[in-house]
């Protein structure tokens, strides 16, 4: 048994939150310039010039990369045996958060759902919790903008619809989002789970590094086959139009139900702002 103050959690969150708020993933940096190499279309060529630029401005001045710092989201992979002591978790987190809105000057975005009365401080954040092997603490950090979250999308497909109908899902989620999530995208898919899970899958996806493939062959397929015919839209860099509308397409999976077939799409801007830790 390993015991671990939730301080220390607190603490690591706000590192993590100061630095995700400021920087791009480096696969997500490797993936724009892969971009900007392939693109052929002018408009787009030069607003991907653009994105890239503003990335070594933000990391190079510490300034916020994206306006929209986002929605946090942590999601904590916990060892059972680990004995946690101190605040409650969820405190710890929030508290981290907190600080790090407030300490980055960040904007300050959670509010409520009916009053619309923001909470001033960027909390609460959204947390997932799983249980693994273990006496450390993995610790996923990702501040979500609404621009992107807003074009995502569930589907509760019928079974027969099978490997067509997720991929169909996927190309269509984009195809309808068009430039409003900011393209070029990172597309995170859930397969399976129900109707709740899937979406948590997605959400997962998304966190993997840029070019990553799934360790299933099949899914690695979908995975293919959908970056493909996203970039076949035509849709570019913030709408130019072009070969890139999507930096990349991740998959994961669970077993569901055998009358369904649940698939989440989480849409991601080209802010890919993505921190993990381990403690």
């Amino acid at each position: 048994m390993r015991k671990i103050n939730t301080k220390t959690l607190e603490d690591t969150v706000y590192k993590m939150a100061l630095h995700a708020g400021v920087n791009l993933t480096s696969s997500c940096m490797r993936a724009l310039g892969e971009a900007y190499e392939a693109e052929t279309n002018s408009a787009a060529k030069f607003a991907l010039k653009t994105i890239c630029k503003n990335a070594e401005i933000a990391n190079a001045k510490q300034m916020p990369v994206c306006q929209d710092t986002g929605m946090a989201v942590v999601m904590l992979e916990i060892g059972q045996d680990v004995f946690l002591e101190g605040k409650p978790l969820h405190t710890a987190i929030n508290d981290g958060v907190r600080r790090a809105y407030k300490d980055g000057y960040f904007r300050k975005s959670v509010c409520d759902p009916i009053t619309r009365v923001n909470t001033a401080d960027n909390t609460p954040a959204t947390i997932h919790t799983e249980i693994c092997n273990g006496d450390k603490i993995k610790i996923t950090y990702l501040p979500k903008g609404f621009g992107s979250e807003n074009m995502s999308r569930l589907y509760m497909l019928k079974p027969a619809q099978g490997v067509d109908g997720i991929i169909n899902s996927v190309v269509e989620t984009v195809k309808l989002a068009g430039s409003r999530p900011c393209p070029p995208v990172y597309v995170g898919v859930g397969i399976g789970g129900s109707f709740d899970t899937c979406a948590y899958l997605a959400k997962k996806a998304i966190t993997r590094d840029i070019g990553t493939h799934s360790e299933r062959a099949d899914i690695a397929e979908i995975e293919k086959t959908a970056l493909e015919k996203i970039n076949a839209l035509n849709i570019g860099c913030q709408g130019f139009h072009g070969k890139v509308t999507a930096l990349g397409v991740s998959c994961e999976w669970a077993p569901t139900h055998i009358a369904g077939l649940p698939v989440a799409v989480n849409i991601q801007c080209h802010c890919v702002r993505c921190e993990k830790e381990i403690i």
